[in-house]
């Protein structure tokens, strides 16, 4: 009876002042997904004191991790944003099989990545060098990660749902423990235990069962407003078939990433391995920039959707608004970091060579321009996932990643100057804001506007 009556009252989505409840929301998760950034970093940081071929291992192998993490994290937006708007609607049987029917996908997902780890990471580095340190170390790093992967995706799917139903401080302690799991083993398995490149992804995964865990108790203790049952367990077609027309959009979106780096790795190795190495620790550096934002937009998600449901157009407009004024303050930090003290960041941390200092700090200063737009490109595409409109996401990230920044990149390489390839980032951010722009009028026509009375 407790449990009906708590179900029945307003859930603080639709209630509290709305920029309270973003950063309520947001933080937390903010928090947890910049201590994520740091043990995202700690592996490039110790192993490049083992050698710039273990860094590179590393950096190859990132289109890998990044694939997982976009199906795990695609996932949870489908399921975030069903789950929300059925709370919005008062319809807690669906809120309920969204989540049991999440958990299936999860497991699904961490099937098909072993399977695949298992038999192809030698191939998957063969194909993109020779070199046989960089191919060992690669290998083991990448099987490591694919074939215990159930870590990472249980833990997502299940803070997604902790996120769903507003309990982000939740998910950020789960995130937070697996990082620091992560952190204090990093130096014991890769310097005490000699494992190298093996003791990095050995940590990482080890961090990820255990917050895995941690998560599936919180989600059963503490979460009561859904309720998983064997019986939600079983595949229903239309609840996956919803979880994915957001989904999957999300998670191509993430995915198109993954291949626009390994694009990059095969233009930029021409140059130089120097030039591939540089490419990896750009992107575990502009993780403590880009994760906040993410971390902003999880807690978008659920805020817009369930007062989509409970149709209130004026909570959703100034969410987007104030989403939108955050994003770009936290871009604008990242590109002064990135103009003021690159030395200072690759030195420091990754012992970069007076090759690789020279080459990365022309790299970060160039393609850090493309953060000023990146912030309001990011809320655009979040915004579509939330009001049921990923599509809309996927053809702006397919244009900027695939149509944008690949081929300029190549064109330009045909200069033969390397500092060059770099401006391929701003340039394709140009491209997408626009079309950005453009989606986010329709999409509000589309689905903000007639919840208005009509005048």
């Amino acid at each position: 009876m407790e449990e009906k009556n708590q179900k029945t009252q307003e859930n603080k989505m639709g209630v509290l002042p709305v920029n309270r409840l973003l950063l309520s929301m947001s933080v937390p998760i903010m928090i947890s997904m910049l201590v994520s950034a740091l043990y995202n970093i700690v592996d490039s940081v110790y192993l490049s004191r083992v050698s710039e071929d273990a860094l590179n291992a590393v950096s190859l192998a990132f289109p890998v991790q990044n694939l997982m993490i976009a199906v795990a994290t695609g996932t949870g937006v489908g399921i975030n944003a069903l789950l929300s708007k059925s709370l919005g609607e008062k319809n807690y049987e669906r809120a309920n099989r969204t989540a049991s029917n999440g958990v299936f996908l999860a497991v699904c997902s961490f099937a098909v990545f072993a399977l695949l780890g298992g038999l192809f990471s030698r191939l998957y580095f063969e194909v993109q060098t020779d070199v046989e340190a960089i191919v060992t170390g690669g290998t083991a790093y990448t099987t490591i990660c694919t074939v215990f992967s159930c870590g990472l995706f249980i833990q997502i799917v299940f803070e997604r749902l902790l996120q769903s139903t507003g309990k982000t401080l939740y998910s950020m302690f789960t995130q937070m423990l697996g990082a620091i799991i992560n952190i204090i083993l990093d130096p014991v398995l890769i310097f005490t235990c000699g494992m190298g490149v093996a003791g990095a992804a050995a940590a990482t995964v080890t961090g990820q069962i255990i917050a895995a865990a941690v998560s599936v108790i919180l989600n059963t203790k503490r979460n009561r407003e859904i309720t998983l049952t064997v019986r939600c367990f079983r595949p229903d077609r239309a609840i996956i078939r919803r979880i994915y027309s957001v989904g999957v959009p999300s998670i191509i979106m993430s995915a198109i990433s993954s291949v626009m780096t390994f694009g990059l790795n095969q233009i930029l190795i021409a140059f130089s391995t120097t030039a591939t190495a540089v490419l990896g620790i750009y992107f575990k550096l502009q993780s403590f920039i880009f994760m906040p934002v993410f971390g902003l937009n999880n807690g978008m998600v659920p805020i817009i959707a369930y007062n989509l449901g409970a149709k209130k157009p004026d909570r959703m407009l100034k969410t987007i608004k104030l989403g939108s004024l955050y994003a770009t303050l936290i871009m604008v930090l990242g590109f002064a970091a990135f103009q003021l003290i690159p030395g200072f960041l690759l030195s420091v941390l990754f012992q970069a060579s007076a090759q690789m200092l020279e080459i990365g700090v022309t790299a970060l200063r160039i393609i850090s321009f493309s953060f000023l737009l990146a912030g309001f490109g990011i809320v655009c595409s979040t915004t579509f996932q939330a009001l049921g409109h990923g599509m809309l996401g996927l053809i702006t990230s397919l244009v900027r990643q695939l149509v944008g920044i690949l081929p300029i990149a190549w064109l330009l390489s045909l200069t033969g100057r390397l500092e060059m390839v770099w401006w391929a980032f701003p340039l394709a951010e140009l491209v997408s804001m626009a079309l950005s722009t453009l989606f986010l009028i329709y999409a509000y026509k589309k689905e903000i506007k007639p919840l208005y009375p009509a005048q």
